[in-house]
């Protein structure tokens, strides 16, 4: 709990009017995770399919999502310590966590039944949450089994022992967190950074899609949804902070009662802040000598970034949207929307903005994109945006990052190789698609910028 403490003492300190309000959405956040209620349909679950769709070209209207952060579980039900521990002898053998659901008949005894066929494959019981159904109980388990022991063999045993609608998924030590810590956590990284919200949201539901659909023309909100949101099997629906609609969806796993409050009650707490970034900046010295500064950005900023796309060649503005741009307010807002992804600023010592990097959320991946007025090029600044957006993704544990662009694009293409990362090319109807990969010990040995500066004042 200590990072959040410090989380919740680093806003009440930089952000007058906050505490009591977010201390109390917290407390909100918080009683969620001990919820426990019927949910009155039986489910089957089965397991999410690779995602194997074509890459989308980079675009001004791109698609929006919240693809980064491990699937941070399911913590619904009751939050019951499990010890169920089985003398596993396997000091120093190699384990795997593991999140599995399933579907047992409300029998005494049921439970324990399960439990000992878990213990006689010395599976580890680490955590263990309930859901009474109509019809039996859903029980959630954190489990750490042996390393050999695959998933089908997991089902198999938990099958033989009653155990119906399997579902599992790989774990990781984000999983390890009790589930009232981990909400105030993300709650307390919302507080700070509307662009957060996303990323909390998937972390707090797992594997998902998220979407969001901005307000119709007279200001209702795109789509049919109640105030308070509605949840509908494997799809939840909620009202976002600037009056659009936010759909997740997991096809693979209905959602709970219990995640469908704590997904609602971020959101709220995300409107009840309003428009906020960090307030860290770095200030750069070129090579000429001349200072920039890099900061966040976001919608306040679509002026002075309009104004420098009217400054900018139509070259320089085919190449980064591939081709005609017609009129920027019309994906400005999209880009510069926290609820997308991150963008940053280069701006001079007079305020001009003569640079943008932006970092989208792209479903399970995270796209990456740059644009340098033309009388600032060729000093070094899109490798510096570049730079901070990539260790800002690694950052919130993304896999990889990937740039559309073209092949004549030889500043896109050097500031990707400037990163010192993994990089794959492939060539997609004639456009250059670059990604790189994030792993750790790629990272390791890259040279990023100390992106965290710029969000984490």
């Amino acid at each position: 709990m200590s990072d959040v403490t410090h989380a919740v003492a680093h806003l009440a300190e930089h952000v007058p009017g906050v505490p009591v309000m977010l201390l109390a959405s917290m407390a909100a956040l918080a009683a969620t995770a001990g919820f426990r209620t019927r949910w009155t349909r039986r489910h089957g679950h089965a397991p999410p399919t690779d995602d194997t769709g074509s890459r989308p070209p980079s675009a001004p209207a791109a698609g929006s999502g919240a693809g980064a952060g491990a699937g941070a579980g399911a913590g619904i039900g009751n939050d019951t310590a499990a010890d169920g521990r089985a003398d596993d002898g396997g000091e120093g053998v190699d384990s795997t966590l593991w999140r599995m659901r399933t579907t047992v008949r409300d029998t005494p005894g049921s439970l324990a039944a399960l439990c000992a066929a878990l213990a006689e494959r010395r599976v580890d019981i680490l955590s263990l949450q309930t859901h009474p159904l109509a019809e039996g109980t859903v029980d959630e388990f954190l489990l750490r089994a042996p390393g050999e022991l695959t998933a089908t063999e997991l089902v198999e045993v938990v099958s033989a022992a009653g155990g119906a609608d399997t579902w599992t998924e790989r774990a990781d030590a984000h999983d390890l967190v009790d589930a009232p810590t981990r909400v105030l956590a993300l709650a307390a990284r919302t507080a700070q950074d509307a662009a957060e919200l996303p990323l909390a949201l998937r972390q707090l539901l797992g594997r998902c899609t998220i979407r969001s659909l901005p307000a119709a023309a007279d200001g209702r909100p795109g789509g049919e949804v109640p105030p308070e949101g509605s949840l509908e099997d494997t799809v939840l629906r909620l009202r976002a902070p600037e009056g659009g609609v936010i759909t997740v969806e997991r096809p693979y796993l209905p959602f709970t009662p219990a995640e469908f409050a704590r997904a609602r009650a971020l959101v709220e707490l995300d409107a009840r802040l309003g428009p906020r970034l960090p307030r860290g900046r770095d200030v750069l010295t070129l090579a000429e000598g001349s200072d920039i500064t890099v900061r966040r950005a976001d919608t306040r900023d679509v002026p002075a970034a309009k104004a420098m796309h009217e400054r900018c060649s139509a070259r320089t503005l085919g190449m980064r949207y591939h081709g005609p741009v017609g009129d920027a307010d019309r994906y400005l807002n999209h880009l510069l929307s926290p609820r997308f992804g991150r963008t940053l600023a280069a701006q001079t010592a007079s305020g001009r903005i003569v640079g943008l990097g932006h970092l989208l959320w792209d479903g399970d991946e995270t796209e990456v994109a740059l644009l340098v007025e033309d009388a600032w090029q060729h000093r070094g600044i899109g490798g510096e945006l570049l730079g901070r957006l990539v260790a800002m993704a690694a950052e919130t544990d993304c896999a990889s990052v990937y740039a559309v662009t073209q092949a004549s694009n030889t500043g896109m293409v050097a500031a990707m190789r400037g990163l010192g990362l993994p990089l794959d090319y492939q060539i997609e109807e004639g456009t250059l698609v670059i990604t790189a990969r994030l792993d750790s010990a790629s990272r390791a040995a890259a040279r990023l910028p100390q992106g965290q500066r710029i969000g984490r004042d």
